[in-house]
């Protein structure tokens, strides 16, 4: 006897059979999935966080499992919510929300539609369907504010944020902690871009800002201000001086005057809570993914190598993972709103 199983003829047999049972039900599970994603009001091609998520998460997902993810860019606050209901109401779900600013959004769609599953990034809400994902951007920025101490011939480097919010804080704290640990001396410049959702995405201010710090001294730029990061770099190679990335891996963006990028895997967060769906094993609750979880990291490839020596990488990677055993803590701004050192590191290493 024969059977026709997914537009293929194969004879009987018990090992054949119990095959195409596997991938029947493999590709039932997969026509069950609807994954999607709301990209924060930056477009998913903002060089930075929101487009991490579309190459490394989007795309990937695709190219892993050939299930396309429905991808919505609202362009303004009130289109967040209304997207996410829609993709709701339409039977989509894991549905990733990219951003802290689509926590209201989040909340308000997740008590709409209690059987849907969504995840947040870089924000907690607490809702038995919501999966709030979070990152310890101290930690990562840690690493590169000692590779830019390392760097600096002038003894000061820099930080341009993007809007001055506590999260943003964290990221410049987590910088000055590292710069300082490397060497106690170093003098740290930092601006913030303006305190909407506006400083986001103005490059020519984040040019302004990266050459006003680059003539009081700083060598080194470190942006965490998402498009506005573009001005931070194109600032920093037209005086020849160097800057850090943020989130993706833009190294390639200023070769030759990047000296590294903070790169902040929110990519394969969005990809892993989509796997989860398909996979039958998705959980609401709270992540938090630093170092040792690889939520975080420092980006050293064909378009900085020759800028960090030996020396630099391998005291890098010595601070990385001496984080990760434990023997260093890096302080938490969000966690009482200051930027004093830890308990237990000598600036004068």
């Amino acid at each position: 006897m024969k059977y026709t199983l997914l537009g293929k003829v194969i004879k009987q047999s018990g090992l054949l059979l119990v095959a195409g049972s596997m991938l029947l039900g493999v590709t039932t599970l997969q026509a069950e999935i609807k994954p999607a994603v709301v990209y924060d009001t930056a477009g998913k091609f903002d060089k930075s966080f929101n487009e991490a998520v579309f190459r490394n998460g989007v795309l990937k997902f695709k190219a892993d499992t050939g299930i396309r993810v429905t991808e919505i860019e609202p362009t303004n606050s009130t289109q967040r919510e209304q997207s996410l209901k829609k993709l709701a109401k339409r039977g989509h779900g894991p549905i990733v929300a990219v951003g802290f600013s689509m926590a209201s959004a989040i909340e308000s769609a997740a008590k709409a539609y209690p059987d849907t599953h969504f995840t947040i990034i870089d924000m907690v809400v607490g809702l038995p369907n919501v999966q709030s994902v979070v990152f310890k951007e101290h930690e990562g920025s840690f690493l590169v504010g000692v590779l830019a101490a390392m760097k600096s011939e002038t003894g000061v480097v820099g930080f341009v944020g993007g809007m001055d919010i506590p999260l943003i804080r964290r990221f410049a704290c987590g910088y000055e902690q590292g710069a300082k640990y490397q060497n106690n001396n170093i003098e740290i410049l930092q601006n913030m871009t303006g305190s909407t959702g506006a400083a986001w995405n103005n490059p020519t201010k984040g040019g302004e800002l990266t050459r006003s710090q680059i003539e009081a001294g700083a060598d080194v730029v470190y942006a965490a201000a998402g498009g506005t990061g573009i001005g931070v770099y194109q600032a920093a190679a037209d005086l020849g001086k160097y800057a850090i990335g943020v989130d993706s891996n833009q190294n390639y963006m200023q070769p030759g005057t990047m000296l590294t990028s903070m790169v902040k895997r929110v990519g394969d967060a969005s990809y892993n809570s989509w796997q989860a769906g398909l996979d039958g094993n998705w959980k609401a609750g709270f992540q938090a993914l630093g170092l040792a979880e690889g939520g975080v990291d420092w980006a050293l490839d064909e378009h900085n190598r020759e800028l960090v020596t030996a020396a630099m990488e391998a005291r890098v990677n010595d601070v990385k993972a001496k984080i990760i055993a434990g023997d260093i803590t890096v302080h938490d701004y969000m966690s009482d709103n200051t930027c004093a050192a830890p308990q237990g590191i000598n600036f004068s290493n």
